[in-house]
């Protein structure tokens, strides 16, 4: 079950000079791996739906650590990039 989230406008950001939008914290989503993922602890990336809409990524590995936050249509673009991309 999802917590309710109160959905914040966006403000104007004086040392940038631009538009932002505050969510709530990441801490209540749920978090989900790729099906190709394995139980063996290898390099995995989580992700979850923000009510933002974002899409958060997350290392599996460091679940309290950074947490990258895409909009949809850029998350599209990084997994088909991801995708194409041979492995390094």
């Amino acid at each position: 079950m999802r917590t309710p989230v109160r959905h914040l406008h966006p403000r104007h950001s004086s040392d940038q000079g631009g538009n932002r939008v505050e969510c709530a914290p990441l801490g209540s989503l749920a978090w989900r791996k790729s099906s190709y993922s394995g139980d063996q602890g290898g390099s995995c990336l989580e992700v979850a739906e923000s009510p933002c809409p974002t899409i958060a990524i997350r290392d599996s590995k460091n679940p309290a650590g950074p947490v990258l936050t895409l909009r949809p249509d850029a998350f599209r673009h990084f997994v088909s990039w991801a995708g194409a991309t041979p492995e390094v």
